[in-house]
Formats: C-alpha cells, sequence, structure tokens
C-alpha cells in the first residue's frame, strides 16, 4: 500500500494528497505534519516504510468537505485519491487521483459561498513591458484574454480579484518580486508552472481545439500572442486539476482597459463597493443593492458592479429593462425565482463529470421553474423578451432528467437508489430480487419451523456472515441433517441450507449487480447530458441575468432611486444625492434622516473645494456622488431625485489615513503615492476625489503640496474634482482659477457644542471646529482648554505676522501671574459659617465667575 502511495505523492509533489482508506482519508509523512498544523488534527505513527516510522494524520470522508474549504481557504491546493477498484484480498485496492482542488479551481457549493467565485488567472511576462493575461472562473462557461503593460498588471488584478495566480517558473528577479507584492497585498495564492508552458503557439492550439473552430478571429482574440501564451498554462492547470478538458466553455472574452470604467484598487478600496474598509461584507455599496433570490443572480450583479462599460449602450439596455419591471412585473418574476438552484454552477460540474444525484434533481425542478417564468418576462422590452426566449430549457433534457432520477435520490451514487424505477428494465428486475428478500425470508422460516419443530428457529443476515438460520442451544438436536454448520456461539448455533445458500448467493450479487449498473446508468445519464451544457449554460445566464434586474428594479422602489439621464456634454449633475449605504444605517439605527445634497459639475465649473468641520460629512459627500456615477454607469437606478451624467472614464480617490509598513510606506508616502498616480492617469471626463491632501507632513510642505495639486488638476488635467481641505488658505484658490468654486458642509455651535448640519452650502466654512469635535471624542477638559488657549495664541501671531508659538507652553491663564477671579472667590470663602441661602447665593456667584473665565 505504501509503494501504491508513494507512487501517486510522486505525481503531486507539491499537493496535499488525501489517500481514501475506508472511511478515513489520510495523509502521511509530511502531508500528514502540514495537515495536523493547519487543521489541528491528530499526528500518529504506524509501521514503517524504508525503515522510518509512518507519520500519519486523517479526516472522516463524511465531513471532508469542511476540512477542504479551511486548506484552500488558507491556499493549499488538495488531490483527491479516491478507491476505484475492488476489494480482492489480493494486494491493495486500485486507487486514483480523481480531482485537485486549488483555491482558483473550486467548484463544489460546500467550498464556494453562493455569491462569491473562484478564479483562475495566469500571466505571462512578455517583451517591451507587455504581460499576456488569461483568466477563468471554472464555473463559467467563458475564457477571458486581456493584454496589457506591466505597471497596469495590479489594477487587473484588483479588477479580476483572482484567487489564483500562475506564472512561470523563469520570471525576471524584479518582475517576481513585484508579483509576490500584489499577490500578497489582494489574498492571491501564487502557482508556479513550467516556463515551457507559456507558449503562444500552444496557446492558440489549445484554443482553437477548445473552441472546435480554425480561428479565433471572430472573438478578436487572433493578434494576442502574450495573452495566448498565458492561456496555454492556464487550460493545462485546469485540465491537470479537474482531470478532463473543459468542454463547457463555449467562447472567449477580450477586454481593453479603454473599454471599462477604470476603478483603481484605491477606489474599490475607499468607496467600500464589496468590502468595508475593516475588511468586512457589510455594510457595503453590494450589501445594499443585493437582493438576488439566487446566488448566480448575485455573482452576476456583482460583476456589473465591478466592471461596468464606459460605452452607455448596455446600462441603457438595463435601465429600460428595469423600468419596465418596475410597472409590477418585477414581484411576480421574483417569487417565480424564489428557491431556484444554480443552474450555472451544476451545468459546470455536469460537464466536468462531478455533479451530484441531488443536484440533478434541483436541477431538474429549476428548469420547471424557468419554463413557466419565460411567458412573465416576454414582451415588457427588447432585452427582457431576449432574456426570456434564453429561459426555455431543452425539452429532451428536463424529460431525460425526470425519467432518470428518482424522486428522492441518495447523496451519493456509490449509496444506490439514484436511477428511478421504470427507467431501466435490469436495475428494476435486480432490485426487485433485493425487494422480496424479507418475503423470501419470512417464508423460509415458517416452512422451516414447521418442518423442525423448532418454534424459535430463525432466519437472518448480518454482513460478516450473510444469511443464516439460528437454532437456540436446547433445541439442536432436532436440526435436520441438511443443516450446515456456519457458526457457533454460547446459547446458539448458526446454520445453513442449501436453499438458503442458494438464495444467498443470488440475493448478494443482486445487490452488488444493482449498485454497478447504477454507477453505470448514471456515468451514461452525465454523458447524455453533454450536448445539453449550452442550451443549460444560456437557461444559467438568462436566470441570472432577469434575478439581478429584478433586484435593481426593487431597490429602485423600495429606495425611492431615480434613473440617469445620460448626455454627451460633460457634466456630473445630481439632484438631491445621498449615500445608499449611510442611508441604510441611518434606517436601521433610526437616527433620523439622510440629508441629501445637490452636485454640479461641468464644463464651466470643474472643481468644488470643501472645506467644514470633521465628521461633518465631507467625506459622505464626496463619496456619494461617485457610487451614484458608478451606479449609473452600470446601468441602475441610483439615490437621488435627478441625475445628468455626461461622459466619464474613471474613478479616482484619495480618501484615508493609512499606511503600508509590510511595503515600506508610511502613510504620507502612500498618499503621495496615490495622488501621483492620478495625476499621472486622470483626464478631463474622470472623477477625482481628494480628501485632505498634504497633511502627513509639516503644515508649509502640505499646503504648498496640496496647492500644486488642485492646481494640476483644473489647469492641465482638468478633470472633475471634489478637493476637501481643512487649509483654509485654500479657500482663495477659486479666486485665481475660474473652474473652481468654495463649498463648505455647514454646521451650527450651540453653547460649547457643535451641531452638524450636513449640508453643502456655498462659500467657504469660517472655522475647522477641531476642538468642538475632539470634546464630543471625549478628549480631557484640561486638554481643551490648553489647546484652545494655543489656538487663541496662534490666531493673534498669524493676524500680527509674530513669531512662531510655544505650542507646548502651558496656556497663559495657568502660569503664575497670580489667582484668578475664581480662585480668589473660593479662598476668600468659609463653608462652615455660610447660611444655605449664603452658599446658594455663593454658588450662583462662582458659576458666574466661572463663565467669564471659559469666555
Amino acid at each position: 500500500m505504501m509503494q501504491q502511495y508513494l507512487g501517486i505523492k510522486a505525481q503531486y509533489p507539491d499537493t496535499l494528497v488525501l489517500y481514501r482508506m475506508g472511511d478515513f482519508y489520510e495523509l502521511f509523512f509530511a502531508d500528514a505534519t502540514k495537515a495536523a498544523r493547519l487543521l489541528d488534527i491528530t499526528l500518529t505513527q504506524r509501521g514503517q516504510s524504508g525503515g522510518e516510522p509512518v507519520v500519519m494524520a486523517g479526516v472522516p470522508f463524511h465531513a471532508v468537505e469542511s476540512y477542504l474549504a479551511k486548506l484552500v481557504k488558507l491556499g493549499e491546493s488538495v488531490a483527491i485519491c479516491e478507491q476505484v477498484g475492488e476489494v480482492t484480498g489480493k494486494g491493495p485496492v486500485e486507487r486514483k487521483v480523481v480531482r485537485v482542488i486549488t483555491p482558483g479551481t473550486l467548484t463544489d457549493s460546500e467550498l464556494l459561498s453562493d455569491k462569491t467565485e473562484s478564479v483562475l488567472m495566469a500571466v505571462h511576462q512578455g517583451p517591451r513591458n507587455v504581460c499576456g493575461l488569461a483568466w477563468i472562473n471554472v464555473t463559467h462557461g467563458e475564457l477571458q484574454l486581456a493584454q496589457c503593460a506591466s505597471d497596469e498588471l495590479g489594477d487587473w488584478l484588483a479588477r479580476t480579484s483572482p484567487s489564483e495566480l500562475l506564472h512561470s517558473a523563469a520570471l525576471g528577479a524584479g518582475f517576481e518580486e513585484r508579483l509576490k507584492q500584489l499577490c500578497a497585498g489582494l489574498g492571491v495564492t501564487l502557482t508556479m508552472r513550467a516556463q515551457w508552458q507559456f507558449d503562444p503557439a500552444l496557446g492558440q492550439r489549445k484554443l482553437l481545439e477548445l473552441l472546435k473552430v480554425a480561428s479565433l478571429a471572430s472573438w478578436n482574440a487572433q493578434d494576442l500572442p502574450m495573452a495566448h501564451a498565458a492561456a496555454a498554462a492556464l487550460l493545462a492547470y485546469a485540465e491537470h486539476t479537474q482531470g478532463q478538458p473543459l468542454s463547457h466553455v463555449q467562447g472567449i472574452g477580450v477586454q481593453h482597459d479603454d473599454e471599462l470604467l477604470h476603478l483603481p484598487p484605491s477606489t474599490r478600496r475607499n468607496l467600500e463597493l464589496t468590502q468595508t474598509l475593516r475588511g468586512e461584507a457589510a455594510p457595503t455599496l453590494f450589501s445594499v443593492v443585493d437582493s438576488c433570490m439566487t446566488g448566480m443572480g448575485s455573482r452576476l450583479l456583482r460583476h456589473w458592479l465591478l466592471e461596468p462599460r464606459r460605452d452607455r449602450t448596455t446600462a441603457r439596455s438595463r435601465l429600460a429593462a428595469i423600468t419596465a419591471l418596475r410597472a409590477g412585473a418585477w414581484q411576480v418574476l421574483r417569487e417565480k425565482i424564489k428557491g431556484s438552484t444554480d443552474i450555472e454552477r451544476i451545468t459546470a460540474r455536469i460537464a466536468l463529470r462531478q455533479v451530484r444525484p441531488r443536484e440533478l434533481l434541483a436541477l431538474q425542478l429549476t428548469l420547471g421553474k424557468t419554463e413557466r417564468l419565460a411567458p412573465d418576462a416576454d414582451g415588457l422590452e427588447p432585452w427582457l423578451t431576449q432574456l426570456a426566449g434564453e429561459l426555455r430549457p431543452p425539452p429532451s433534457c428536463a424529460g431525460l432528467l425526470t425519467r432518470a432520477i428518482a424522486p428522492e435520490p441518495a447523496a451519493l451514487v456509490r449509496d444506490g437508489g439514484v436511477i428511478a424505477s421504470g427507467f431501466d428494465a435490469e436495475l428494476d428486475e435486480l432490485r426487485a430480487i433485493q425487494d422480496n428478500c424479507d418475503g423470501f425470508l419470512l417464508d423460509l422460516e415458517q416452512r422451516e419451523r414447521a418442518r423442525t419443530g423448532i418454534a424459535n428457529l430463525r432466519v437472518q443476515f448480518n454482513k460478516v456472515h450473510g444469511f443464516y438460520i439460528e437454532v437456540t442451544q436446547g433445541q439442536v438436536d432436532k436440526v435436520p441433517p441438511d443443516y450446515r454448520r456456519r457458526q457457533t456461539l454460547k446459547n446458539a448455533e448458526r446454520f445453513i441450507t442449501p436453499e438458503l445458500k442458494s438464495f444467498e448467493d443470488k440475493a448478494l450479487s443482486a445487490q452488488e449487480r444493482a449498485l454497478a449498473r447504477e454507477r453505470w446508468l448514471y456515468e451514461s445519464l452525465l454523458e447524455q447530458l453533454q450536448p445539453h451544457v449550452a442550451a443549460l449554460t444560456r437557461v444559467a445566464r438568462a436566470l441570472a441575468a432577469l434575478d439581478a434586474l429584478c433586484a435593481l428594479a426593487e431597490r429602485s422602489l423600495t429606495l425611492a432611486w431615480c434613473a440617469p439621464q445620460f448626455v454627451n456634454e460633460p457634466c456630473i449633475d445630481i439632484r438631491a444625492g445621498r449615500h445608499p449605504v449611510v442611508q441604510a444605517r441611518l434606517a436601521e439605527t433610526s437616527a433620523g434622516a439622510f440629508i441629501a445634497n445637490h452636485t454640479n459639475l461641468d464644463a464651466r465649473q470643474r472643481m468644488q473645494v470643501i472645506t467644514g468641520p470633521n465628521m461633518g460629512g465631507k467625506s459622505t459627500y464626496m463619496r456619494q456622488v461617485a457610487i451614484i456615477v458608478l451606479l449609473a454607469a452600470m446601468g441602475s437606478y441610483v439615490p437621488a431625485d435627478a441625475c445628468r451624467l455626461g461622459p466619464v472614464d474613471a474613478i479616482h480617490t484619495r480618501i484615508g489615513a493609512a499606511d503600508d509598513l509590510a511595503n515600506a510606506q508610511s502613510t504620507f508616502m502612500l498618499e503621495m503615492t496615490e495622488a501621483a498616480q492620478i495625476l499621472h492617469r486622470a483626464t478631463p471626463n474622470s472623477l477625482v476625489l481628494m480628501d485632505e491632501i498634504g497633511r502627513g507632513t509639516s503644515t508649509f510642505d502640505g499646503l504648498a503640496l496640496a496647492s500644486a495639486i488642485a492646481t494640476q488638476l483644473h489647469d492641465r488635467t482638468q478633470a472633475f474634482t471634489l478637493f476637501a481641505t481643512h487649509y483654509f488658505e485654500l479657500t482663495e484658490f477659486p479666486l485665481k482659477h475660474h473652474r473652481a468654486l468654495n463649498v463648505h458642509v455647514s454646521a451650527a455651535e450651540s453653547g460649547r457644542d457643535i451641531v452638524f448640519l450636513h449640508e453643502i452650502a456655498p462659500g467657504p466654512a469660517s472655522r475647522s471646529y477641531g476642538i468642538q469635535v475632539a470634546r464630543l471624542a471625549g478628549v480631557p477638559a484640561a486638554v481643551l482648554h490648553h489647546a484652545q488657549q494655543t489656538l487663541a495664541a496662534l490666531e493673534r501671531n498669524a493676524s500680527i505676522s509674530q513669531t512662531q508659538v510655544d505650542l507646548f507652553a502651558p496656556p497663559p491663564d495657568t502660569q503664575s501671574t497670580g489667582p484668578s477671579a475664581l480662585e480668589s472667590g473660593l479662598a476668600a470663602m468659609d463653608p462652615d459659617t455660610l447660611t444655605p441661602r449664603e452658599a446658594l447665593d455663593a454658588l450662583y456667584a462662582l458659576k458666574k465667575l466661572a463663565r467669564e473665565d471659559a469666555r
């Protein structure tokens, strides 16, 4: 057995091999040590191999999915080695690896969240600083190709979010290090493959064979040699892990950077599209808009959100469909979609011959639903009518599944009871023998009792000894001569007769033959389903699209969103815009209504210089503008009363204070790096959010940089810009730059407190209210008092151009300049001699002195 294991392990040296032994999957040697550490399972030793003790660890086969999920989450790859032969008693049972599970090739529902995808990507470093990219979601029927500059690789990785990235073993040292840094920051597993696998000619040949065509011209994919090289390694790896070709891949998509709305990694992070800044799944923009009834609908909606196109054709089609659904059809459709299974993943598992019986039953039931859905979507709008046509499943497929799969199939084929009665005559005959077994045994028991006169004679069965007749020791003398002793117990004897032996051979062989027949029929069924894979994929995509559109229709009505209007002239005109995530949180916590704000940027006014207090809502306002632009680009209604948008090619953001110590970047360095990327890549059609730029260095340095960056964005880049700052010197910027305008977030003082109004008003703010915000945060009163005195001194000195004030000197009223009026009053008071009335009067007097001191 160890020879067999070592032979298998030699084929998968860098992969954990789960070796099936009865009811357990075992790991040996280094694999066992590693698995014990990662899974917190027991490590044992048994016997020796090559003079060394066999170290082993195992997990139960019925709970293997939970262990696999943990290993894959940790970035490990696992080879599943199953018993494929029969137990003969002569040598070990035949075993082979049936599939390899890696982070980028998951198809099991148990290992994947309904709303997330597992994406496998390959990158090839070509000449002249060009990178070839190929990626695929194994459950999806399309392979994506792209070529990009080396310095754009990080943007592509952030956009596609691969779970696993393949690269050549012969990368340049600098490129390999950069690749490791990018993958570490995004949580991507890196997998090295042999250099010869990244071959452009091999990749083109593989793509032609996969699609069964003579040219890639139909997909405009013929002139992408670097992408072909990446595709060669990608397809070889995917086929290796799945154990067969990806027959369900029916097409190629070629992506170009200038076709999509550019969303850099910083924008995806700062706008909290699918993850909060703390890495949580909610509350995010996706969590607010996703009310889909199926996992595949949620995944498609997520794809629309993260990859909107610059061209407005697709967005207009989606908006038209949502408008048609809002009339009332969305409710009917959603009710019928509810409870549908994940056709997309099941179809992929059919193509890969990995589907389970209960998944086929769920597919059969969902195909019935989609057929009833089609008439409800037909005729509403051109795109919905097209989806309705694709929702109708192939009739022969649904009929085949109905005839073949039992109404309540077993979880696994090896358990039997999967194929429906009446589907196969031979299987029905073998089952009849098993079904009649109980009746035969009861009849035999009655006949033998009558023949022998043994009243307590019993005919029974167990898996070890098969069928037998049991007679108690006190009745053994009545046993007929044709009984043959099979087993002796303490109080009984067990016998076999020629008749019972004949039936045993027939019954046991019938059971084994029935299971073998079921396995064969199930494999034949999967083979018969292969021609339907393309049609089932179309049904899955249509159902997912309809689900996503109904979700957007529901959100637009529930949250009172409006349809954006697309125009050709440059503008971002939003009436009563709202931040959907903040508004939803306020509604959940009953913390009050969200304050909506207008935004107007056009060819004459491209920049807003935004001032106001911390906590006033500057960042929320800026983010809501970006989110509204993004939702419109994906074809959704938007959280506003009205919205007009001109062409937009990118959303750039520089928001928040953070560092990247792992890559030796301080807070200020990271801030300047992101600012530099924006200045290099922004265009007149870009939306730029700049929040508190220059605050990570000295006041004069920061002010100089902020002024220069604002000037560059205004004069040269001419991008639509929201520029939030606490440098009041920058409020002079619009006086000399005619396309800029001052606005501020309103706030009001009430005594020593501050009330945030969250309204955007024209003109600059008069104060920052930093000390008031510090008071709300719970800063000690002594510190606040010191800060107030220092602020007053700074403002006085700034007005008369005196030398810099000592920021760390104690406040003037605490220095040795004599007691204050309050202190003098307290010193002159003798509490022991005061009457109650005098004490009350003295308390009021002291309170008055305290107010005067505070002023």
